[in-house]
């Protein structure tokens, strides 16, 4: 059972996000004019650009990560495939980049990706914690799952398991995604378990009778399952939080089920014609919507106390400059790459008024709000930030930035602790009998 939360009616206008990876979406974004290609490992270069989200008002942003560098294979393929020369490698750790940059920044959500496959899920979930206390409640997690043989490989720990890709484009039922989808749902699991395992007043403080904490505020978890055996408790505190926001991308079948399952937010990928899109390949907006719904309705999330999944749709984005047009800019980028630009999100390339237009549409096709993916970093962001935001705003497509926690950012309510809930039934119920 997950953390009993409050439900709430859903967000009053939709969330915008900007997802942060190097110097920008597109492989040849690091050549740009513009760009910092000096700097893409330097603390300065990530404070900035989140510096610049933040004052712009957008709700969050993300942080990519994964265990295995940018040109290594995703399915299959040998480990030593080598390196590719020609597009950014390697990134800082997304974690603790946002740890970093949490006490510099005061109104902004902030959610790094962590992978669950080859991780201990109890450092995952302090870890986050930590996240939560050090930003005042702005933290949230991308929870990934790797299936690479290579970053099986570079763990050591155990093989990748054996997935058919053919299925998996096609969003059916694999065996191998089955196995790693149960192991990120236990580990997901294991973490809300643990967010709870103190409750909001376990921490007393109580000078006269020298108690730091009432221990009977603070509970082993004793999770048990095929893949994990954790006693607990957290060795951090409750956070201001409780339960961190959870978000998932998801581009099939099988990953809206985990992410009704475990997660708050789920991203999805509409309208894209690439393969990179995989099984959400063609489909329309309001067709994913439709099928992340029904992986809900299957999902008992009030009996998990979750509240109703947000929908977030991703979308690349290249704007116009004064100089030259987004679409032009892209194909100079594509001869540099030597290669067209492909990407599992749609891209969007054109005017803020064209790409407001777009957000729209999805809107109205029912997603809860967009997470825009800067094909040029800075270049992008900075467009975003002056141009495409505002629109937003003006259109009712984003809101007014306020103080708050990432989860009211979402519009997902207080998350009540399980144990608090469950002491003052049972007190409800001794007073009923008494």
């Amino acid at each position: 059972m997950s953390s009993i939360t409050i439900p709430a009616a859903g967000a009053a206008v939709p969330t915008v996000g900007i997802a942060l990876d190097g110097a920008g979406w597109h492989p040849a974004a690091w050549r740009e004019p513009s760009a910092r290609p000096d700097a893409l490992f330097t603390a300065d270069y990530w404070q900035q650009l989140v510096d610049t989200a933040e004052a712009a008002g957008a709700d969050y942003v993300t942080f990519e990560d994964a265990l295995r560098l940018q040109s290594a294979p995703v399915l299959g393929g040998a480990a030593d495939a080598g390196i590719d020369p020609t597009i950014v490698e390697g990134r800082l750790d997304a974690l603790l980049t946002a740890s970093w940059i949490a006490p510099r920044t005061r109104t902004i959500g902030l959610i790094p990706t962590v992978t669950t496959t080859h991780t201990e899920p109890f450092h995952v979930a302090t870890a986050l914690q930590t996240l939560d206390h050090v930003s005042a409640g702005r933290a949230g997690w991308q929870l990934r799952f790797s299936a690479e043989s290579v970053s099986a490989d570079a763990f050591g720990r155990r093989s990748a398991p054996q997935i058919d890709v053919e299925r998996v484009l096609a969003g059916d039922a694999d065996a191998g995604l089955t196995e790693l989808l149960d192991d990120a749902h236990d580990a997901a699991e294991v973490a809300r378990r643990l967010w709870d395992s103190w409750e909001d007043d376990a921490i007393i403080r109580d000078l006269e009778s020298g108690r730091f904490l009432d221990r009977d505020r603070v509970h082993h978890i004793n999770f048990e399952s095929e893949r994990f055996s954790v006693v607990g408790p957290s060795i951090v505190p409750r956070s201001p939080q409780g339960q961190i926001v959870v978000t998932l991308l998801a581009h099939a079948a099988p990953i809206y089920g985990l992410a009704a399952r475990v997660a708050d937010v789920v991203f999805i990928t509409p309208e894209n014609d690439a393969p990179n899109a995989g099984a959400s390949r063609g489909k329309r907006t309001a067709e994913i919507v439709a099928e992340v719904r029904a992986a809900e309705a299957e999902a008992d999330r009030a009996a998990a106390g979750l509240a109703p999944l947000r929908v977030i749709a991703d979308l690349v984005v290249a704007l116009d400059t004064a100089d030259e047009l987004a679409v032009d800019r892209i194909a100079r980028l594509d001869d540099a790459a030597g290669t067209a630009f492909a990407s599992d999100a749609r891209i969007e390339a054109g005017s803020a008024a064209h790409i407001a237009d777009r957000i729209a549409e999805w809107h109205a096709a029912g997603i809860d709000g967009v997470r825009l993916r800067p094909a040029a970093l800075p270049l992008d962001l900075d467009l975003i930030a002056a141009e495409l935001l505002p629109l937003l705003r003006e259109r009712g497509l984003a809101g007014v930035a306020d103080v708050g926690s990432l989860r009211d950012r979402f519009g997902l309510g207080s998350a009540v602790n399980r144990h608090t809930a469950a002491r003052t039934a049972s007190e409800h119920a001794e007073e009923a009998a008494a």
